[in-house]
């Protein structure tokens, strides 16, 4: 019996990372993380090493079915490692793991919503070779039609495939500009959010492929009067979704004003480009939070507001934000 695994990880380019995999064969059916071996690859051409020491470490941290090549092949997410077994410097996963076991306790959840671009060459999908749609963004918006819709057989494909994976996928819909789409992953805790996510951006990365349509993550991929792309966060720990919870988001509101440098490295890079105080943002410049406002930092969703417990939205993560820092960054300022 031969098994196909294929291993993926985060490479070291900056100031955005990309994915990476290769396949390993074994003997026998996986069941559990812990039977896979640990792997090496050539740190030296993804800017994870050097040519003279390029040995890394592939570490497995989370399985999946494979749902492309189908029968008792996985998809496995890893964390990259010295060749010691030490967390390399890329490896943001290690201190979000920290952390998860430091404020155990706090039970913190979050949902990601995974906004991202279609692209055919250098316009997005839908779009005329040069210039813009005749109509301008509005109609595009989970929207139906001919007219108003572009790439949806891929979008739908995605969510299938993510689903048959067991990935948490809570839901997709079209976005504001044409060509531009929205996943949403969770609600899970901060390691399995994180892994999905990574998990689900490889599957529509590698679906891509199939179609010959460029995934672009870029947080404002169009210059203009046109939406850009997030990967707005809904958080919350056990203190919030209980009664009485909303002083308790109030009082995370009122800390994550006091350490806005700290997250805005956190969220992404090129998110200045975004977040300019239009198209339902805040601009970079400004925090504020508050309840339903969309051109806020934080949103406090109504239902939140009116049960006096729940989650809070942060709007300002860019679509091509890490995950693993970005949470790290949540539970690090709200619960210490």
């Amino acid at each position: 019996m031969k098994v196909m695994a294929e291993y993926i990880w985060i490479d070291g380019y900056q100031p955005t990372a990309g994915l990476r995999s290769k396949t390993k064969i074994l003997d026998k059916k996986i069941t559990s993380v812990a039977e896979l071996p640990t792997w090496g690859f050539d740190g030296s051409s993804t800017l994870q090493a050097d040519g003279t020491d390029s040995d890394c470490m592939l570490k497995p941290v989370w399985i999946c079915k494979d749902p492309i090549r189908g029968g008792d092949n996985i998809l496995v997410m890893n964390e990259v490692c010295n060749p010691d077994g030490s967390p390399h410097s890329s490896n943001t996963r290690s201190h979000l793991a920290d952390l998860d076991k430091k404020f155990k306790s706090e039970e913190a959840w979050f949902g990601i919503e995974q906004e991202y671009t279609l692209m055919d060459g250098t316009q997005p999908l839908g779009w005329p070779d040069e210039g813009y749609p005749e109509r301008p963004q509005g109609p595009y918006y989970c929207s139906v039609g001919s007219e108003n819709v572009a790439g949806r057989d891929m979008v739908e494909d995605h969510m299938h495939l993510c689903l048959e994976a067991g990935l948490e996928i809570s839901g997709i819909n079209a976005e504001v500009m044409l060509g531009q789409w929205e996943y949403q992953v969770g609600p899970l805790g901060p390691l399995e959010v994180s892994d999905q996510l990574w998990i689900a951006r490889w599957l529509l990365e590698r679906i891509g492929e199939d179609y010959g349509v460029r995934v672009d993550l870029h947080p404002k991929p169009i210059k203009g009067d046109w939406n850009g792309s997030g990967a707005h966060i809904n958080y919350s720990t056990k203190p919030m979704r209980e009664p009485g919870g909303l002083s308790v988001i109030n009082e995370a509101c009122e800390k994550l004003g006091q350490n806005i440098e700290k997250h805005i490295e956190a969220y992404g890079a090129d998110n200045e480009q975004r977040l300019t105080g239009k198209h339902e943002t805040c601009s970079i410049k400004e925090f504020r939070y508050g309840v339903s406002d969309r051109g806020a930092s934080i949103r406090i969703p109504m239902d939140t507001h009116n049960d006096g417990c729940g989650y809070l939205e942060d709007r300002r993560p860019a679509s091509n934000m890490d995950p693993y820092k970005a949470c790290a960054a949540l539970i690090d300022t709200t619960c210490s």
